[in-house]
């Protein structure tokens, strides 16, 4: 017996399974149509009226007022997927949202949910395997190759005019922080690769540079800006007059002891630069503030000093520059800083900061503006991690659909082998596949049927690098037309969206304190027994 609350709700059995499957297809049919070279963006506005327009699926999704439990679900579909691969976090909620709407079919046939979750699970680890067996290995040094793959990430997220030296960029940057481990694998470490941006200019002006980029000014006018072979102290201390730990309260009876206040002061000022001096140091990025005498007496010493410095800067200058980030200046020593030298750019009001063996690499990312920069940070962002998972995996496939026309193939081969109702759900799995190249025909205005009609012919003639070439709409070899994707994308896009969709399959029954959605009863797409709405998405279809 369940004992229920007065206000609560129950929905059980297929009730529950519809509503579960109709919150999840809403979610993946919010980002399909941003899918591809041609898929088109979303603005997003936030509570504060700040807009974001992009059509990077995880945004997207992180983005949207959502409540509803399940949607939540598939949204951590994509979240694992951009975690996991780095990019591939459309493809993976629209094959879950499909993988859905063809397990709703199945179940109206009477097949048992747990009949179509291990068939789903059979055709998932087909899938995987055969994979494994048409990616082909790549070398970490193929320069061209790891090209195409930065490009077919960037493509369509606002970098295709000036793709050619964005994926160089990425490429240099992700070849820089690579190291051949002992067991002869490539490890790339992206936490010494940073990205900065900057409006105003070009995107074809953005650069590689080797070192740390610090978007700051100097402290005092007549501070040197450059240093050449430099002590660099990091700083996480403010270089000021410490206040004391408890409220008091001192009456000065003259302006003498006013002067002996002011004078202590200026001597706690002249000690801590006096300890910076002494330890040998040239250049003093501090993550906090610096008092205008101890500015004074610094640029009196010869002494660079910025303030403010992110936290993120200065972890980054520690491992450009070597060196310790000190927290206390009385433990200070000669051998906590760092070495490098530092150059000013004055046009963009820029510190450079070279290690002597430096780690780390900074992508200078230049843009119109501030949306067309974000967008590109994103576009960026998600190249660095498709290459750097290239270089580790080194394994790709072609893409432009061939990769998932093929699987369809295979697996449809492989359902004649397995008994009893798992095999209509590895048909179904097989269909679901097959979304991606029908979704991409569709975002680029082509017939979906003819395609994939066109795209399973030659499939069966042996191409398998087959694939949708949506600007001429031509089907073509695209592993040679240089659509490139790494093999562990697809398998995590597969393995997270099959496990999103059996756990959704597995509810039989939702029990809720309240409402479960900020909707009333009449909303679209509600749930039997009042649960309707999709909560904070109830509005999301006329926003899209």
């Amino acid at each position: 017996m369940i004992i229920l609350g007065d206000d609560s709700q129950r929905v059980k059995d297929r009730d529950a399974q519809e509503y579960n499957i109709r919150a999840a297809r809403a979610v993946a049919e919010a980002v399909r149509s941003t899918l591809g070279p041609k898929g088109m963006d979303k603005m997003l506005v936030d509570s504060m009226g700040d807009v974001t327009i992009t059509n990077d699926g995880v945004t997207i999704l992180k983005e949207m007022d959502i409540d509803n439990p399940t949607a939540e679900m598939i949204i951590e579909v994509a979240e694992t997927q951009e975690n996991e691969a780095g990019d591939g976090t459309t493809t993976a909620v629209a094959i879950a949202g499909e993988l859905l709407k063809n397990a709703e079919d199945l179940l109206e046939q009477d097949i048992h949910p747990t009949a179509v979750i291990k068939g789903f699970h059979l055709a998932s680890e087909k899938a995987r395997e055969e994979i494994s067996n048409i990616a082909e290995s790549v070398d970490p040094d193929d320069e061209e190759l790891l090209k195409k793959v930065a490009e077919t990430s960037m493509t369509g997220k606002g970098t295709e005019l000036n793709k050619d030296v964005l994926a160089q960029l990425v490429v240099d940057a992700v070849r820089q922080v690579t190291v051949e481990a002992h067991d002869g694998s490539h490890v790339v470490d992206l936490e010494n690769v940073k990205l900065e941006t900057q409006t105003g200019r070009s995107a074809s002006e953005s650069e590689l540079l080797t070192g740390a980029v610090i978007d700051k000014d100097p402290v005092h006018d007549n501070m040197p800006t450059e240093a050449e072979d430099a002590n660099i102290l990091l700083l996480n201390e403010a270089i000021e007059v410490e206040e004391a730990s408890a409220d008091t309260n001192v009456s000065i009876d003259s302006p003498d002891q006013l002067q002996q206040f002011l004078d202590q002061e200026e001597k706690q000022l002249k000690k801590k630069v006096q300890q910076i001096e002494d330890s040998g140091a040239d250049v003093v990025f501090c993550q906090k503030g610096i008092d205008d005498l101890a500015q004074h007496y610094l640029a009196k010493q010869g002494i660079l000093a910025v303030r403010r410095v992110k936290k993120s800067d200065i972890k980054f200058l520690k491992n450009v520059v070597g060196g310790s980030i000190v927290s206390d200046l009385d433990s200070l020593e000669a051998s906590d800083l760092g070495h490098g030298s530092v150059s000013r750019d004055d046009e963009d009001e820029l510190f450079y900061v070279e290690g002597d063996d430096a780690h780390g690499v900074t992508i200078l990312l230049r843009g119109s503006t501030d949306h067309v920069v974000d967008e590109l940070e994103r576009g960026i962002q998600d190249a660095l991690d498709v290459v750097s998972t290239t270089v580790s995996d080194g394994r790709v496939v072609a893409g432009g659909g061939a990769i998932e026309v093929e699987l369809a193939s295979r697996l449809r081969d492989y359902a004649d082998s397995v008994s009893g109702r798992e095999q209509l759900a590895v048909e179904a799995f097989a269909d679901a596949l097959e979304l991606v190249p029908r979704v991409l025909a569709e975002n680029a205005g082509l017939d979906s049927i003819d395609t994939l009609v066109d795209l399973r012919a030659a499939h069966e003639d042996g191409q398998v690098r087959a694939g949708l070439n949506v600007f001429t709409g031509d089907v073509v070899d695209t592993f040679d037309a240089g659509v490139v994707e790494p093999a562990h994308s697809k398998e995590q896009a597969i393995s997270s969206a099959t496990e999103a969709a059996n756990l959704v399959l597995k509810i039989d029954d939702i029990i809720a304190a309240g409402d479960l959605s900020t909707k009333g009863d009449d909303d679209e797409g509600g749930a039997p027994g009042g649960m309707g709405g999709m909560g904070g998405m109830g509005g999301m279809g006329g926003a899209m």
